[in-house]
């Protein structure tokens, strides 16, 4: 189970009221700024206005050597090769870098690698190359572990430069140059760029002026850097700003198409519509067809063209919504099969032929839902391989490299990894890195929601929202504001969208207030109309008849006196119940006749409770503590008098028919506490 600890910072409003007065701008912006680091009027400047110098390309370790190699190329008639990679920075890399040089008289061509080819230069498309006359590889958003591979070209007489963004190994490529901010020797005080950003480094050194490059392909910088989910920050932050500007201007064809076929041609695009809309359709190509479709649609220029590999695009992403749906549902099903994996640190769960498109985004998903480290693998045969996603916290690459023994290949880095393995070692695998994470991390991270500060309703009002429009964009690094709405009167609950989202309205110091909720239906969210709650919040723009005004959306809710640190340790106590790991006194958890007849009579006249375990701890007026409410559910549900489905941050209990007694104390759970 899962419960996001809220986080509330601790707001210097004298020092924001400092800056608020230094640089002219609204308090409430000021402080908002403030609580996010921005402490001076230089950093508020650039962070507002981007008020910053262009960054110099020649900073970058050899940058120099890059250019001039390219240019070598250019001025000699080399053949040229662009090696890319099949995800949407990848894809933007490519067709920026290609574009540039196909403009620049280059002769020049660009690879980019299915999915089933695998990621990363490889030595049979070296070799290919080499036989058809190219002398110069420049790979873009990989590369910087291709050591052999490097190695390879040269013996065929194949020159290579990297570009890339992820971290170096211990040994750098044998290149005519390797341009990585991540290299030990770079001296640039910004390195978050996405393998576009790197690549529009390069075009920018080859032009020796930033402004025509980023006027030309700003728009892919974007793209790429919002796909990537890099940090915007610093000159990230000017550059998806410029670009995000040029698609709502003068979309280049193929994106205008794209826009067209997802049904956000007349709204405009904001970092977050371009995560939703655009990102996961050009990854989709690579996912799930040939990434090839992604660059063809970017690079083309004709009307009627780009909007027919738009539609072939789309069904691409079509394609693997349904996919990853229908192997998500599998993976629900297998949980439910194995409801002891609820109490694990780490969940590892594989599937028969999952496609390894979906995978990681299936593995994402898990995590959201589950709030934990989480593994997902196909199986293929007698071979298994897979994606993992974790918390911040968990160092997931340390935890699967704890396992190594047991892995064919596995990379990555703390919160996301990669792993493949024998399929008979998944068992043994599962059991290692729960062990690792029990020696290393015995009490895991939680997911966390961080609220940016509190505000009365009244507060609330359309000023506030064009003063958040000058925060965008956001992403990485700078979230949307969430805000607090505590105290707050829960008047009605109204379902709507046919009863897949809630319409809440509330109400504070005469202040009435309508709040959407989405993903959640009537019967899910078990607090009564009347309670006092806490509402986390972020304010979205919406324009009805020309009328614009703040919509209000619901990201939690909680009733405004739960203690968030004992319901939470509370689930960890009851975890260790489950993995038998209790080391202290367990008749603190023990439920007694009393309070498992007041349990179970409430469930009985509810008949069925969903909800999370906040809500069903009100809901059994807090009889017992939250770790002995859950044991005293783990017991009625092994005594078959219950059926309980622990899943994320729900609950599902439903009474089971009886007409017998049973006798509690034979439970396994009971027997565990009692002895």
């Amino acid at each position: 189970m899962s419960f996001r600890r809220w986080i509330l910072p601790v707001l210097d409003k004298d020092g924001a009221s400092l800056l608020a007065e230094e640089c002219e701008i609204h308090p409430f912006l000021a402080l908002l700024l403030h609580a996010r680091g921005v402490r001076t009027a230089e950093e508020l400047r650039a962070f507002l206005w981007d008020d910053i110098e262009d960054s110099d390309p020649f900073m970058l370790p050899d940058m120099d050597l890059a250019v001039a190699r390219v240019q070598q190329a250019i001025d000699s008639g080399e053949s040229v090769l662009i090696f890319g990679d099949y995800d949407a920075d990848g894809i933007t890399a490519t067709v920026l870098l290609y574009t540039y040089l196909k403009g620049h008289n280059a002769n020049v061509t660009y690879h980019i690698p299915t999915r089933e080819e695998g990621y990363g230069l490889n030595n049979a498309r070296v070799e290919e190359a080499a036989q058809n006359g190219v002398t110069l590889i420049i790979t873009v958003d990989n590369g910087i572990a291709a050591v052999e591979e490097t190695a390879y070209a040269r013996e065929l007489g194949v020159d290579v430069i990297i570009t890339d963004h992820h971290q170096p190994q211990d040994v750098l490529p044998q290149a005519i140059a390797v341009v990585d901010p991540h290299r030990k020797d770079c001296e640039m005080a910004f390195r978050g760029y996405a393998g576009v950003g790197v690549a529009f480094l390069l075009a920018c050194a080859l032009e020796g002026d930033s402004d025509t490059v980023l006027a030309q392909f700003g728009d892919l910088v974007a793209l790429g850097t919002l796909a990537d989910v890099m940090p915007l920050e610093a000159e990230n932050r000017r550059l998806v700003r410029a670009g995000l500007q040029q698609i709502n201007q003068n979309p280049r064809a193929g994106i205008a198409a794209l826009l067209q076929v997802a049904g956000a041609a007349d709204k405009p695009l904001s970092s977050s519509s371009a995560v939703f809309t655009i990102s996961p359709r050009i990854n989709a190509a690579g996912r799930m067809a040939d990434p090839n479709l992604a660059s063809r649609l970017l690079l083309a220029q004709t009307t009627e063209t780009p909007l027919a590999l738009a539609e072939e695009v789309q069904q691409c992403n079509l394609q693997r919504q349904n996919t990853e749906l229908a192997i998500m549902n599998e993976v629900l099903q297998e949980i439910r099969n194995h409801p002891e994996w609820m109490s694990q640190r780490v969940l590892v769960i594989e599937g028969e032929n999952w496609h390894q498109g979906v995978v990681g985004i299936v593995a994402a998903r898990v995590l959201e839902r589950y709030g934990k480290p989480c593994v997902v693998m196909s199986i293929n045969g007698d071979t298994a391989k897979g994606s993992g996603r974790s918390l911040p916290g968990f160092p997931l690459f340390d935890a699967i490299a704890a396992c190594e023994p047991l892995l064919l290949s596995f990379g990555g880095h703390e919160l996301a990894a990669g792993v493949g393995m024998k399929t008979a070692n998944i068992d043994a695998f599962r059991k290692q890195i729960n062990a690792y994470a029990a020696e290393h991390i015995p009490d895991m991270p939680v997911r966390e929601l961080r609220l940016d500060c509190k505000l009365r309703p009244s507060q609330i009002d359309l000023e506030k929202l064009q003063l958040l429009a000058a925060m965008e964009p956001f992403g990485n690094s700078n979230p949307a504001p969430i805000f607090g709405l505590f105290d707050m009167n829960l008047d009605n609950i109204t379902p709507v969208g046919n009863g897949k989202h809630l319409r809440l309205s509330v109400s504070r110091d005469g202040c009435r207030l309508s709040a959407m909720y989405f993903h959640c239906a009537v019967d899910e969210l078990s607090i009564p109309c009347g309670s006092k709650v806490n509402l986390a919040v972020t304010l979205d723009r919406n324009e009805y008849r020309g009328v614009v005004s703040p919509s209000i959306i619901v990201k939690d809710i909680r009733y405004a006196d739960t203690d968030q640190e004992i319901l939470l340790g509370g689930m960890r106590t009851f975890d260790k119940v489950c993995r038998r790991e209790l080391t202290a006194d367990k008749s603190a958890v023990v439920p007694t006749r009393e309070q498992l007849a007041h349990i179970y009579r409430m469930l009985k006249a509810k008949g069925a409770f969903k909800g999370n375990v906040e809500q069903l701890w009100y809901a059994a007026d807090k009889v017992a503590s939250c770790e002995t409410l859950l044991t005293a559910l783990q017991i009625f549900s092994e005594a078959e008098l219950l059926d309980v489905e622990m899943t994320d941050d729900r609950l599902f209990v439903q009474c089971k028919p009886t007409t017998q007694k049973a006798d509690l104390n034979l439970t396994p759970t009971m027997q565990y506490l009692v002895g």
